[in-house]
Parts: C-alpha cells; sequence; structure tokens
C-alpha cells in the first residue's frame, strides 16, 4: 500500500474509532457511572478532561488553558502531516510512517473534543495495586502507541547509522 494512502487510513481509522468510543460513552454512561470490566484493575467510566492526555494540566487555572492546548496540538499535527506528505516514501521507515499517523490521528480526535466541546472524553480507568492511572481514552492509547512506535524506530534506525558510519570510515581509510 502506498505509504500516504497507509497514512491517511490510519489516522481516519483512528478517528472514527475515538469518536465512536466517545460518543458511546457520552449517551450510555453518566459522570456516576463505574463499568467493572476486571475488577480491581480496569473500569469502564466516564470523565470529561480539561486538561491534556492523561489529566496533565486539568488541575491548571488559567484562563487560555484550551486555547494553548488547542495550539499545541495544531503545531503538532502541522509538523507531523508535513512529514508525512512531504517526506519521501524511501526516506521513512513503515515504523515511522505508522507511528506518525498514530499520533496524528490521536492528536485530532483529542483536538476535536477541545474544540467542540471544551473538555476531552476519557473513559478507560486502570488500577495497578492501589495506583489508579489518569483515565485515558482511544487517542491518547494511539497517540502513545505512535510515540513508542518512533522511539523504537529512533533505536533501531540509530544503530543502523553508527554501524554504516563505522563502515564507510573504515572503508574510507583502507581506500587512502
Amino acid at each position: 500500500m502506498n505509504p500516504r494512502a497507509r497514512s491517511a487510513a490510519i489516522i481516519a481509522a483512528v478517528v472514527l474509532l475515538d469518536r465512536v468510543t466517545k460518543w458511546i460513552i457520552r449517551t450510555h454512561v453518566s459522570g456516576f457511572d463505574i463499568i467493572p470490566v476486571i475488577p480491581g484493575f480496569f473500569n469502564i467510566v466516564h470523565t470529561e478532561n480539561p486538561g491534556a492526555a492523561f489529566g496533565v494540566l486539568s488541575d491548571w487555572n488559567f484562563g487560555g488553558r484550551s486555547l494553548l492546548l488547542i495550539g499545541v496540538s495544531l503545531v503538532v499535527m502541522i509538523i507531523i502531516g508535513v512529514m508525512l506528505w512531504r517526506t519521501p516514501a524511501s526516506l521513512m521507515s513503515n515504523l515511522m510512517n505508522i507511528g506518525l499517523s498514530l499520533v496524528f490521528g490521536g492528536a485530532l480526535g483529542n483536538f476535536w473534543d477541545r474544540a467542540f466541546a471544551g473538555t476531552v472524553t476519557d473513559f478507560l480507568q486502570f488500577f495497578f495495586g492501589s495506583y489508579e492511572f489518569p483515565s485515558f481514552n482511544a487517542a491518547d492509547s494511539a497517540i502513545t502507541v505512535g510515540a513508542a512506535l518512533l522511539l523504537i524506530d529512533l533505536w533501531r534506525t540509530r544503530g543502523k547509522e553508527t554501524i554504516a558510519k563505522k563502515e564507510s570510515g573504515a572503508r574510507s581509510q583502507e581506500s587512502e
């Protein structure tokens, strides 16, 4: 599949999954409901997060918080969009393409909520022992998985570049 078409398909799938799951939560789960999926470990809840991913900045009493977060989302989406559509396919690995597409789709999903509702709907709640992980959603998951793929790609690519530099340096010394 063409890398640009794959990117568009991944972005569309993330946004669609995010919109549908948030709609289901907003229409079927009240702010007081807790639906245990795996008791003591995983619940479905309904929270409205005015902050960034995983509740970051949600307690920040700054009047321009929404505008700041919308602006950051737009900047991230523009940078990633340029990388996805302007970088020649031969210079971008599949892992990088998929990672960037997941981050873009997740950023777009949360941007939609923030721009039209002022908050982001979160609904996945996990516990690790007594620790409650901040609630999150499908868009946050896509951003996290995409960032992890980008780190893996960076790690894999960096190792190859180091080997290639050593090999080319050894070849140039041999030819002298």
